[in-house]
């Protein structure tokens, strides 16, 4: 590995036990103030962490909890994207497709619909996720409750 990547690995690091373990740091009321650690071996050792987590597979990485009410440690977490990581946040609202559980967001993407028009659906009107994915947009939106 570089050493400009190996650097840039370490301000990973540092930023992960920062927003988890320093009360000052801005991002810890979202990690380490709502019980979300860093396991011992990865607190201690950024050595540990390289070992673990291996390399960055590109830039567009970032380390993500697998769980994402979990801790960071080797088990629950991996390399992945800003879309995986949009598809793993608290406020995500999950849906069963075809038997397959995956994002709102996700199940919008694969039928071609306007996630906002959708969730506005199930939000606001009270439709079922069945419903709101399965009625073409514009369809439907004179009388929420029918």
């Amino acid at each position: 590995m570089k050493n400009r990547e190996r650097q840039k690995l370490f301000w990973v690091w540092c930023a992960m036990r920062y927003r988890c373990l320093k009360p000052t740091d801005p991002g810890y009321k979202n990690y380490g103030g709502r019980g979300i650690s860093v396991c011992n071996q990865w607190a201690k050792s950024f050595k540990q962490f390289l070992l673990d987590m291996g390399p960055r597979p590109s830039s567009k990485h970032s380390i993500e909890r697998i769980d994402n009410d979990g801790n960071y440690e080797p088990n629950n977490c991996h390399w992945g994207t800003r879309r995986q990581q949009n598809s793993n946040r608290r406020n995500c609202i999950y849906v069963v497709i075809d038997g397959k559980r995956m994002t709102l967001k996700e199940a919008c993407r694969q039928r071609g619909l306007k996630y906002r028009a959708v969730h506005k659906r199930i939000m606001d009107r009270g439709w079922s996720a069945e419903r709101a994915l399965s009625t073409p947009i514009g369809i439907g939106n004179l009388h929420a409750n029918h």
